[in-house]
């Protein structure tokens, strides 16, 4: 398999990298997706990586991570072995799952597959040839050029990831699993792209896992499209599990039309650099955005969580709940921004940020910001960072609770605020026992997927019964 000679990740290898090997990046294309990588990768060049000179990145520096020797393919890479995928599954859940190995979809049967009801999933890049006037409608259309180096990068690059079309007025019957999992020896630098439409009056669960198998260091820039017609539904789950050597940058943009809805849950319990840049455009009246993360760092782990909403349309709600436990030397980030439109009256919009700190060298930096044009809104934002308290934890020894015990209760208690808005019950109870066993050192990513890695007969437990607390 031909790959590029290992080698930091520079602007002029990826300059290098893309004239190299137009042939190859160009083969499945129409002629507007064509134009369009040319038109990113003109933008990648004046943009180039993002640094720590640029005010949304000035918490965040890539230069370590970039730095490090990584290998780049431009073909799938031989032997990956799909079991490992399909092996990565949630117990009792019963989702449709497909999947990505370093990078590239991975089939059990065929490259696309079409469902009863009309759904199709599958192959990025077979649906450039399959469907090609879906694609030219959709794709790049969301996560415009010329606005994020990163975001120009995929675009002028990307050669596969996960397509998934739910017709208008189709309601999937059970949630689609999307795996994207890493196992190489060498370090490894992906970009893969998703887009999801779904048209009028549809509904569509989705559950998104990123994960690792091994230790090795990977760099991946992940960017995913997705639309929601008029009176579309969307629950969206996004699960981050990965190695301390690993970088990930997950670029995910909605667009929401009329009567529109979405919820979107970020839960992140491991990686080391980990950065999610969320956009939110409220595109007609009546949409409703609802976006909750938690983020549970320790180590020299790094996470940045940016999210933004526009609200560029009368009567729409947008609510953001983000809450993180950072322990030891780790770091966070939270940059929040909604921005409501001049002509954008009665719109309802909030943020939230909440931390804690357990130890004096855990820092976070959280910015929530509303810039308002309309003056028919109700908005607010709070953010608030600290230490456990310390009259709750008195009250529960007081009742007989040892401090061990005590401090996990109430780490848990906050934590299971964005938990508990998971809406599928059996994912729900399953990142419940994920999240008690990262919060006592438990979890960890290992040779196999970490939503794997204990039976569900025997669910973590804390020592006492935290419902009658």
């Amino acid at each position: 398999m031909e790959t590029d000679v290992k080698e930091i990740i520079t602007k002029e290898r990826m300059i290098g990298l893309f004239e190299k090997n137009r042939k190859e990046i160009f083969k499945n294309d129409t002629e507007a997706m064509s134009k369009l990588r040319l038109m990113a990768f003109d933008s990648f060049v004046q943009l180039g990586f993002p640094h720590t000179k640029m005010e949304d990145w000035r918490n965040t520096d890539l230069k370590e991570a970039l730095g490090k020797e990584y290998e780049y393919y431009f073909k799938p890479l031989p032997g990956m072995d799909s079991q490992l995928i399909y092996r990565c599954n949630i117990p009792h859940l019963d989702t449709a799952v497909i999947g990505q190995m370093n990078g590239w979809y991975v089939s059990k049967d065929v490259p696309l597959i079409r469902l009863g009801n009309g759904i199709i999933l599958g192959s990025l890049a077979q649906a450039f040839r399959e469907y090609p006037e879906l694609i030219d409608s959709h794709y790049g259309k969301y996560a415009p050029t010329g606005k994020n180096g990163l975001t120009d990068l995929n675009t002028a690059f990307v050669q596969d990831g996960i397509f998934i079309y739910v017709p208008d007025h189709v309601q999937g019957t059970k949630p689609i699993q999307l795996i994207n999992v890493i196992q190489r020896p060498e370090n490894i630098f992906l970009q893969s792209r998703n887009l999801i439409i779904l048209g009028k009056n549809s509904r569509l669960s989705l559950v998104h896992c990123d994960d690792s198998y091994n230790h090795q260091a990977s760099f991946s820039n992940l960017v995913t499209e997705v639309h929601l017609d008029e009176g579309a539904t969307l629950d969206h789950y996004k699960l981050q599990n990965l190695n301390n050597d690993s970088t990930l940058i997950n670029n995910t943009n909605f667009q929401l039309e009329t009567g529109s809805t979405l919820t979107s849950n970020f839960i992140s319990l491991n990686g080391g650099l980990l950065r999610n840049n969320t956009e939110v455009l409220l595109n007609g009246p009546h949409g409703e955005a609802n976006i909750y993360g938690l983020y549970l760092m320790d180590r020299k782990q790094h996470m940045d969580n940016h999210v933004y909403v526009d609200h560029a349309s009368a009567d729409c709600t947008s609510i953001e709940m983000f809450k993180g436990i950072l322990d030891e030397n780790s770091s966070g980030v939270f940059n929040g921004h909604v921005l409501v439109r001049k002509d954008a009256q009665r719109t309802n919009a909030y943020q939230s940020n909440r931390n804690i700190l357990l130890t004096d060298t855990a820092k976070i930096n959280s910015k929530p910001f509303l810039e308002i044009y309309a003056d028919d809104v109700k908005c607010g934002h709070g953010s608030t960072t600290g230490q456990l308290d310390k009259e709750a934890m008195f009250y529960l020894m007081q009742r007989g609770i040892g401090p061990e015990s005590a401090r996990m209760l109430l780490m848990f208690a906050f934590a299971n605020e964005v938990v508990g808005k998971i809406s599928i019950p059996e994912l729900r109870f399953r990142i419940e026992d994920m999240v008690k066993k990262r919060l006592q050192g438990e979890l960890q990513i290992c040779e196999q997927c970490v939503l794997h890695c204990s039976t569900p007969e025997h669910p973590m437990e804390f020592e006492i019964d935290v419902s009658k607390i």
